[in-house]
């Protein structure tokens, strides 16, 4: 779902502001471990990153030691537990109150559900719910990144901006009727509907994703009544 993060040769073709290099190929390299389903060798790290083993290797060591990427018995990368530590202040009383309601709607609807915030006009995923009852699902994934005009999620946060002669036609019909739908806007195949999250101090919006052209008439009031409930405690 996510993108493998662009090399640092990629990043400075396209006009990446000058800083600090090897900060910058750090977080690239987070960013490619976040991104990949399963832990990583070295070779497959930089490949990913588009930089030399010797580096991916000093970096991955420097990352190992701060506990932000942890290695197992077969010399294989994964992020590590450094990082709960780092994000646990990151808004902890939206989590806090998000948390049950956006798990008793996965479970309502038998689809994953998830929160976005907007974040320099991009959409980020803050929070992920499944539903507990077995079978295949189309998922989602926490830090997950697209633009805000584009996607049911990102046309409810644009919907909470004033109106502009330029928003998207989705973002319109949201401000009008609560919520969005979108199909194949972000994802091929992928539907999704969202609905704004009003009061929290950046905007946020609560939604559902799934595979598949079925109608679910259902799901709009059901999403919108969440981000409701969650509002009502912010």
């Amino acid at each position: 779902m996510t993108a493998p993060a662009a090399s640092t040769s990629e990043a400075t073709s396209r006009g990446k502001p000058s800083g600090s290099q090897t900060l910058d190929r750090g977080l690239s390299l987070l960013e490619v471990l976040a991104a990949a389903p399963r832990p990583l060798t070295i070779a497959q790290v930089a490949e990913a990153a588009g930089l030399h083993r010797s580096i991916v290797y000093r970096l991955l060591r420097t990352l190992e030691e701060h506990r932000l990427v942890s290695r197992d018995d077969s010399d294989r990368f994964r992020l590590g537990y450094g990082l709960v530590a780092l994000t646990r202040t990151l808004d902890p009383d939206l989590r806090a109150i998000a948390t049950p309601h956006l798990r008793a709607l996965a479970d309502e609807v038998d689809l994953t559900a998830f929160l976005v915030v907007e974040e320099r006009a991009q959409c980020v995923t803050l929070m992920v719910a499944e539903p507990t009852t077995p079978g295949t699902m189309f998922t989602h994934r926490v830090g997950t990144v697209h633009p805000i005009d584009r996607g049911a999620p990102g046309l409810a946060l644009l919907a909470q901006h004033a109106p502009a002669s330029d928003d998207p036609e989705g973002a319109v019909r949201c401000r009008l009727r609560g919520w969005a739908q979108t199909n194949g806007e972000v994802l091929d195949g992928v539907q999704a509907i969202a609905a704004p999250l009003l009061g929290h101090h950046v905007p946020a919006a609560v939604a559902v994703s799934y595979v598949g052209d079925n109608t679910r008439p259902d799901l709009a009031d059901q999403v919108v009544q969440c981000a409701q409930r969650i509002a009502r405690r912010l």
